[in-house]
């Protein structure tokens, strides 16, 4: 009976093997859709869930993006702390491709455009602090809970949301339908050294 079942379990994972190596190569037009060629496939990319779906790596390349680096805190708190399984990420403040920072009020100084780029620059700047506690594995990211965005304006300015758009847009552009999340975009008189946008995250 154990002999039978061994052939029998056996032949299914032939058979499953030869099934899955018949797959076409998929669209790579789509989100997270990339196979290796068929001459190229191994036993492990067809039991390895990265064999269908492109990684959040293969995806940052994609859309042309150089991450920032994951600065230290500067005080008496942490850039990251698990409880649980969720993983909370301080106050990202805007900061350019150069290191320097996006200063100003929207309303006044920047314009909706530019605090929506700031509001981006923040959320990448959360992908590499997010990056840097997971040991390089974003493989490990399941689902992006919530952020929240604050936003340096005038008492006039009322497109708060449109900037912090930057910031979730990135995010499900990177990885895809487990980056919606929920989200508050809050005015703000001031923010810390004067920068536009600070953004944290779940």
């Amino acid at each position: 009976m154990k002999k039978i079942i061994l052939i029998c379990i056996s032949f299914l994972f032939i058979a499953s093997c030869e099934t899955m190596s018949s797959i076409k190569k998929p669209d790579l037009s789509k989100p997270f859709s990339k196979c290796p060629p068929k001459e190229e496939r191994t036993l492990k990319d067809i039991l390895c869930r990265e064999w269908f779906f492109m990684s959040f790596e293969e995806k940052i390349k994609e859309l042309n993006i150089k991450l920032p680096n994951a600065a230290d805190p500067v005080g008496s708190y942490l850039a990251t702390r698990q409880a649980g399984k969720l993983l909370f990420i301080s106050g990202q403040i805007s900061i350019d491709e150069n290191g320097d920072l996006i200063k100003g009020k929207l309303g006044k100084d920047l314009s909706t455009d530019e605090g929506y780029d700031a509001a981006k620059r923040c959320a990448l700047s959360i992908i590499s602090q997010t990056k840097k506690y997971l040991l390089d594995d974003l493989t490990k990211v399941k689902s992006c809970v919530k952020i929240t965005g604050y936003v340096n304006s005038t008492d006039d300015f009322t497109e708060q949301p449109k900037v912090i758009n930057g910031a979730s847009e990135i995010i499900v552009k990177i990885f895809g339908d487990i980056g919606m999340h929920a989200r508050a975009a809050v005015s703000t008189n001031s923010l810390p050294l004067g920068v536009a946008v600070e953004v944290d995250a779940i």
